[in-house]
């Protein structure tokens, strides 16, 4: 059985789906078998493992929504396998108000093809509402990145009451899996100090790998490719390969 693994945080521009992909190639580099449910209606995640949206027969909106078997909307890639987002995703908040357990059908979802996988990741939206809230139910464990800048403590304490939340009546398994400090300036004593930070308030969950800041990390989803095959001698490539490789190690 799979490990569900919820990459989640409200505020945009931390690196989650950046995270998400580049993690989703390192694992299937690595030799695990991984899917990346992106449930995030911009499917910034399908584009960047190189699968046009426009192209998908079936997206999680048809899964979730329409009841069309997950495998069916399923896209195989050399990086990994990809459950795809489409535009639709964004009025799926509006049709599940009136749906029976309607915080779990994407976890309902996932049921029959967890036994396929080592390792699910689910890109979360950037915002902590209905479509966020299935993505914390079908999860065994959520996974944060924090951005080394000045706000990055500011909403996290949001994040988990709500995970504290989701924990007491909806889904009793969910755990921290990790945060991974994401954007680090090593040129500047703040990004050491927010690191410290959140060393202090997550203690024993942050990954010793941290992701720095770097071009091109930011220009390979433009090519529909993960960094690792972008620009492997990155150092961006190089942070999310050994994030993998402790991520790997957690999961044995």
């Amino acid at each position: 059985m799979g490990k569900v693994i919820a990459v989640v945080n409200q505020k945009g521009g931390v690196g989650k789906t950046t995270t998400a992909v580049n993690l989703t190639a390192a694992l299937t580099e690595l030799g695990l078998k991984v899917l990346l449910c992106d449930f995030d209606p911009q499917a910034n995640a399908t584009s960047g493992l190189g699968v046009d949206k426009r192209s998908i027969k079936h997206s999680v909106y048809d899964v979730t929504i329409n009841g069309v078997p997950a495998e069916k909307a399923i896209v195989h890639t050399k990086h990994g396998d990809v459950l795809p987002a489409s535009a639709d995703l964004a009025g799926a908040t509006v049709e599940l108000i009136g749906a029976d357990h309607r915080e779990r059908q994407l976890d309902m979802a996932l049921t029959d093809i967890r036994k396929n996988y080592d390792i699910i990741f689910i890109d979360c939206p950037p915002s902590l509402e209905l479509l966020t809230l299935n993505g914390l139910c079908a999860a065994d464990s959520i996974l944060v990145p924090v951005q080394c800048e000045y706000y990055a403590l500011e909403g996290l304490s949001d994040l988990m009451s709500t995970l504290r939340m989701v924990k007491r009546k909806l889904n009793p398994r969910l755990e921290i899996f990790g945060v991974a400090l994401t954007m680090f300036d090593g040129r500047t004593n703040f990004s050491t100090q927010v690191a410290q930070e959140v060393r202090r308030h997550f203690p024993g969950k942050v990954f010793a790998t941290v992701v720095p800041r770097n071009i091109r990390l930011a220009e390979a989803p433009s090519h529909g490719i993960p960094v690792t095959v972008y620009d492997r001698s990155s150092r961006g490539s190089k942070a999310y390969l050994a994030m993998a490789e402790e991520i790997k190690s957690k999961l044995k």
